[in-house]
């Protein structure tokens, strides 16, 4: 008899849920989208608390709070998109290590780089700098285009997540 490993990206009671589940990738964009327009949250924040609501509530309340220095391409600093942050957070938490030389880094850094490129595929880059270059910060069109930033890369983390887990996902 062969003998099969399988690897599980979270814990035995969370997966128990996330398999009973289908996400809804519309509503993860239209919350998302709506948390930022609001100020309820960053795009970074906005994902992260999204994506735990819709797919998995067990997940710990204080990743929101993890992702509060990547707004505004990481603490302001202009560099790196914060909504690209927020959803390699959530890759990070389901896909990720946390034990020292674990294989899963492989994969959490595989499907990071995905969502990376979807973006840069997209926009051109990931850069907070080039991206926002000659809008004055807190704009309107800085809000618009970063709304849908936030809106767009939360769907597609939400898609990536589904895939991954084998979750039945829809518009």
């Amino acid at each position: 008899m062969e003998e099969v490993a399988f690897t599980f990206y979270c814990s035995f009671s969370t997966l128990l849920f996330i398999m009973e589940k289908e996400i809804n990738i519309s509503a993860i964009r239209k919350e998302a989208e709506e948390l930022y327009r609001n100020s309820d949250f960053y795009c970074s924040e906005a994902i992260v608390y999204t994506i735990r609501r819709h797919i998995d509530p067990a997940m710990p309340i204080e990743a929101v709070g993890m992702a509060s220095g990547f707004p505004v391409g990481v603490g302001g600093s202009l560099c790196m998109c914060g909504a690209v942050s927020g959803g390699i957070i959530c890759l990070g938490y389901f896909f990720g290590r946390t034990q020292p030389k674990d294989k899963k880094i492989k994969k959490a850094m595989a499907l990071s780089k995905e969502l990376h490129d979807f973006f840069t595929a997209n926009h051109k880059c990931a850069c907070c700098k080039v991206l926002t270059k000659g809008m004055k910060l807190g704009s309107s069109a800085h809000m618009k285009q970063c709304i849908s930033f936030t809106g767009e890369i939360a769907a597609k983390t939400a898609e990536i997540i589904g895939r991954e887990l084998s979750i039945k996902t829809y518009e």
